[in-house]
């Protein structure tokens, strides 16, 4: 990876995984009807409900951080000519 990116790509991580709890916390609002996810040692919920709020949750961070880290490589090849990992 480029010298110059890493901070740049550092900054893009930082905000990708801010943008992923916002979305994944306006997500579960919306289908549990709660305003937080269950944690894995919460005693009132089941083993259903822990592990389908992580399943989500996992799959929306892993979507916002795929979908941001390659908006940042793409915009870095359009300012610089190369693509950030040579």
């Amino acid at each position: 990876m480029s010298t110059m990116y890493k901070p740049i790509g550092l900054l893009i991580g930082v905000l990708g995984g801010i943008a992923a709890n916002a979305a994944f916390t306006q997500i579960w609002r919306r289908v549990s009807g709660e305003d937080q996810a269950p944690s894995a040692t919460a005693r009132e919920y089941g083993w259903r409900e822990v592990l389908v709020a992580a399943a989500l949750q996992g799959a929306i961070f892993g979507l916002v951080k795929a979908t941001i880290d390659r908006a940042g490589a793409s915009g870095y090849q359009r300012l610089t000519g190369t693509w950030p990992d040579k």
